[in-house]
């Protein structure tokens, strides 16, 4: 799926879109599988020092500054050490520190080490092979809470179970005074990782859509959010301004996945007929639907928290339209469908609906999901009002 501010839709066809293809998604010919308990037994096994700690912090802050969760993919820890997610996407950046020893070069002495010795088992009797699949994976390092990190103290690593586990084992890194170093297993929740620095070796779901963030430097027209509206709607050839509907701010009540998952990612999409201004029913088939579509990152600290985003749904919410069409999901995963819904203008006092698709995967969790009237709109403007599991404050103004 492609996320942009503004994606034109074909009218609804009459049955659901299922991408079932699973030759398209899948590599048939991989064969090596890289396991998160290894790459966390791996990171506890190298002898890391406090260079590598800021490596890694550098990256997960710069991918929460680019509207990303605290990660630091192995994508970017193998191909440009300290880059954040997002980074790529940016046409200026202050470029990565450069790292004399990076994290990338202890793992690969490791493996290749473990694979002369025998020490390492299956897991590296082909260094290359696994540490290729490694870079290509979809494994990276999640650093909860790492804007409390003291700037010294080893981290506790552990990983996802991938069962719906709230703990899981860990591993402490412990230096002694003579500069030895040993390993103490823990079992590891997020209360401890509220407390001391904890790194989660699980599985990334964000990289490939592009932020809110991200949007707003790329495009002008998105502004810098935060502070009055981000875009001002353009004025009629009457002469009359139009109307804009702002997202002002978006609260999440509860995370929708344990917390070795990392934040959660929703998806706001908003189905409307943009500049409508028929005035015969034959004029409607001239118009094509429109979505907008974009990510927020809501990490779990922000739990309860209005998140700030004066972010702009609709340019052009004119006297003719009546409804639009308003989804939340919190991304899971799985193959692409939609869901057909639709927006009302109205011509000459009638009512018409314009048929839409809006994106979705098949294993989101779908918050909410129905049509915005502009007369609700109207009489709950600044006002925070729930959906679910979040709370949005809207507004409509000229």
């Amino acid at each position: 799926m492609v996320i942009s501010a503004v994606v034109p839709l074909m009218t609804a066809a009459s049955c659901e879109i299922i991408d079932d293809d699973f030759d398209k998604h899948v590599d048939s010919g991989a064969t090596t599988i890289v396991e998160l308990a290894d790459v966390a037994t791996l990171l506890s096994a190298v002898p890391l020092e406090l260079t590598h700690l800021n490596e890694v912090h550098q990256a997960v802050e710069s991918s929460s500054v680019n509207g990303y969760d605290e990660e630091y993919t192995m994508a970017d820890l193998f191909e440009q050490p300290g880059r954040g997610v997002g980074e790529s996407r940016l046409l200026t950046r202050s470029s990565p520190g450069a790292y004399e020893n990076p994290l990338r070069d202890l793992i690969r002495q490791h493996v290749l080490s473990s694979a002369q010795t025998k020490s390492g088992g299956e897991r590296f009797s082909d260094p290359e092979a696994f540490l290729n699949a490694l870079t290509e994976s979809d494994i990276q390092i999640y650093w909860p809470f790492s804007e409390s990190w003291d700037g010294e103290t080893m981290p506790v690593i552990t990983f996802d179970p991938e069962d719906g586990s709230d703990a899981n084992i860990g591993y402490r890194i412990i230096v002694n005074e003579d500069g030895s170093r040993g390993l103490e297993e823990v079992v590891v929740d997020e209360q401890m990782a509220a407390l001391v620095p904890v790194w989660v070796v699980n599985r990334n779901s964000d990289a490939e859509y592009t932020s809110l963030e991200l949007l707003r430097r790329e495009d002008p027209e998105w502004g810098d959010g935060g502070g009055s509206i981000i875009v001002k709607p353009s004025a009629k050839a009457t002469g009359t301004a139009s109307k804009g509907l702002i997202l002002k701010d978006f609260t999440m009540h509860r995370n929708y996945d344990t917390w070795f998952a990392g934040a959660s990612e929703f998806f706001v999409k908003v189905g409307y007929v943009d500049d409508f201004t028929a005035a015969t029913e034959a004029e409607l088939k001239m118009y094509n639907p429109k979505v907008t579509d974009f990510m927020i990152v809501v990490k779990r600290s922000q739990s309860g928290k209005p998140q700030t985003f004066n972010t702009l749904l609709i340019s052009d919410w004119n006297g003719q339209m009546s409804h639009c069409a308003f989804m939340i999901t919190e991304d899971d995963g799985g193959t692409q469908t939609e869901w057909k819904c639709t927006a009302l203008v109205r011509i000459k006092s009638m009512s018409y609906g314009v048929e839409l698709n809006l994106p979705l995967n098949t294993r989101d969790d779908i918050v909410w999901r129905g049509q915005l009237a502009k007369r609700w709109i109207d009489a709950n403007t600044g006002i925070d009002s729930r959906f679910g599991d979040v709370s949005m404050t809207f507004d409509l103004t000229e």
